[in-house]
């Protein structure tokens, strides 16, 4: 139960800190239509659960719920996926890591375009 709540706390944290973040990086690097905001969020994610997962994931304590699954997963889950798609190339699983990112990218897409039209059938 303690871990949920600290999931629940790095959670909040990180929604809060992609806001802002995403926010302020638009209204003051702005190129043409670039989502600049969500790019840096998105990069700026990988790297950090990069580290923190080199780090945190050889112990099993309470901050690798607060940081990785809480924060980072609040920052941004493109860092999520991307460090599941690092481990499956680590593993040498490339037929699974090609097919994950084909897979999430076009029905990612899909589902946004398909969930867009439900919506106006409403």
């Amino acid at each position: 139960m303690r871990n949920l709540f600290f999931i629940f706390l790095g959670g909040g944290v990180g929604s809060v800190a992609r806001y802002l973040i995403s926010f302020y990086t638009q209204k003051l690097w702005t190129v043409n239509s670039f989502p600049m905001g969500t790019f840096v969020v998105n990069i700026s994610g990988c790297l950090l659960i990069g580290f923190l997962s080199s780090y945190f994931l050889k112990f099993d304590n309470y901050l690798k719920y607060l940081l990785i699954t809480g924060f980072c997963g609040g920052f941004t889950t493109f860092s999520t996926f991307s460090v599941e798609n690092y481990s499956l190339w680590q593993n040498q699983d490339y037929f699974t890591l090609l097919i994950y990112v084909s897979l999430s990218i076009i029905l990612g897409f899909g589902a946004v375009i398909l969930g867009m039209k439900a919506e106006t059938l409403i």
